[in-house]
C-alpha cells in the first residue's frame, strides 16, 4: 500500500450541496443551528449556501441571510458558490460575510447544458470573467468540474478533456481545482490514474480537491484511491446528504462522518471531533424527519476499547 499523507483537509458542503438537494425548503434558522454545529467540529472549511437564481434554486433563496446570521469560529474559511457574472455581483455586495468563492462546469458537453443551459465552452469564457474578478476581490477560488469521472447521458468522459479545462480554469486564477464524480460513476482505478495525471498536468501550485458521490457504493473506495495517488484535500457532506439535481438517482456525497471515521482509522488527521460530527448529523437528521446514507451515524464509531 502506498504510503498515506499524515493530513488532509476536508471541506464540508451540507449547506450548500445538501440542502439544494432536499424537496422542501429547510427554515433559515435550522439552516443557522445546523451551520453553527458544524462550523464547531474542527472542520477549517465550509460550504455555506449559493447566489444561483432564487427561482431556479428556491431551497437556498436565503442566502444573504443564512451567511449573516451563523456564528463561525476564527480560522473557519466560509465558502458560496457562484454561478455566473450576476451571481458573483449579488455575491460581492455581501463579500465581508465569506472568504471563498465555488465556480463551476462540467467536463460533459450534455450534462453542462442540461445544468446551465450552455456549452462548456460558453460556461468556460464565462468563468474566465468571473475568476479573476473574484480573485481581485480578495477571494479564494475554487473551480469545480462537474461529472469529471463520467456522464450519465454520455457514458464516458474523456481525461484529457476534463484536464485541459483544469488548465484553462488555473490559467484563468482558481488556486483550487476540484474533480467531481457527480452521479457516482468513478471506479478506484480509475480515480488512482487520474489523480496522478493530474498532479502532472496542473503541478504543485494548485490544490487538488476530490469530490465524490456514493450512489454505486463506492465513494470511500474513491476516496481511498485518491488518497493512495496523493489528494489531500476531499469535499463531503454530513449525513451523506446532496445529488446532483440533473439526472436521477443521482444521490448524495459520500458521508462526512463516514470519510472522518476512515480516515482517522488509517492515522490520518482531518483535524475534526468525529463526535460532534455526528451530532450535527444527528440534527439534520431529526429537521428532515428521516433516516440518512451515513453509515457511522447507525453503527456508531469503532471503539477498540470495548
Amino acid at each position: 500500500m502506498p504510503d498515506l499523507p499524515s493530513s488532509v483537509h476536508v471541506r464540508e458542503v451540507g449547506p450548500r450541496d445538501g440542502f439544494q438537494n432536499e424537496p422542501e425548503t429547510i427554515a433559515t434558522a435550522d439552516k443557522i443551528r445546523l451551520i453553527d454545529l458544524l462550523v464547531r467540529t474542527g472542520v477549517k472549511r465550509i460550504e455555506v449556501t449559493s447566489f444561483v437564481r432564487p427561482d431556479v434554486l428556491p431551497q437556498l433563496a436565503d442566502n444573504t441571510e443564512v451567511l449573516a446570521g451563523i456564528d463561525v469560529p476564527a480560522g473557519v474559511s466560509r465558502s458560496v458558490l457562484i454561478p455566473n457574472e450576476r451571481g458573483l455581483d449579488n455575491a460581492l455586495a455581501v463579500a465581508d460575510l465569506f472568504e471563498e468563492c465555488g465556480v463551476f462546469l462540467s467536463g460533459s458537453e450534455t450534462h453542462n447544458r442540461k445544468n446551465v443551459n450552455r456549452s462548456i465552452a460558453e460556461s468556460l469564457a464565462g468563468l474566465q470573467k468571473v475568476i479573476p474578478r473574484a480573485r481581485e476581490a480578495g477571494k479564494q477560488v475554487e473551480a469545480v468540474i462537474a461529472t469529471s469521472f463520467g456522464c450519465p447521458y454520455e457514458g464516458d468522459v474523456p481525461r484529457d478533456r476534463v484536464l485541459d479545462l483544469a488548465v484553462a480554469l488555473r490559467d484563468a486564477g482558481a488556486q483550487e481545482l476540484g474533480f467531481g464524480d457527480t452521479t457516482g460513476m468513478a471506479n478506484p482505478r480509475q480515480v488512482r490514474e487520474f489523480f496522478v495525471a493530474a498532479r502532472e498536468r496542473l503541478g504543485d501550485d494548485v490544490e487538488i480537491t476530490a469530490h465524490f458521490h456514493n450512489t454505486r457504493g463506492q465513494g470511500l473506495a474513491n476516496a481511498l484511491a485518491a488518497l493512495e495517488a496523493g489528494c489531500t484535500s476531499f469535499e463531503s457532506s454530513f449525513g451523506e446528504l446532496g445529488g446532483c439535481p440533473v439526472p436521477k438517482g443521482a444521490t448524495g456525497n459520500i458521508a462526512s462522518e463516514d470519510l472522518v471515521s476512515m480516515l482517522h482509522e488509517m492515522g490520518v488527521d482531518t483535524g475534526i471531533d468525529l463526535a460532534k460530527l455526528l451530532e450535527a448529523s444527528r440534527a439534520v437528521a431529526e429537521v428532515l424527519g428521516r433516516p440518512l446514507g451515513s453509515h457511522t451515524l447507525v453503527a456508531g464509531p469503532v471503539d477498540w476499547h470495548r
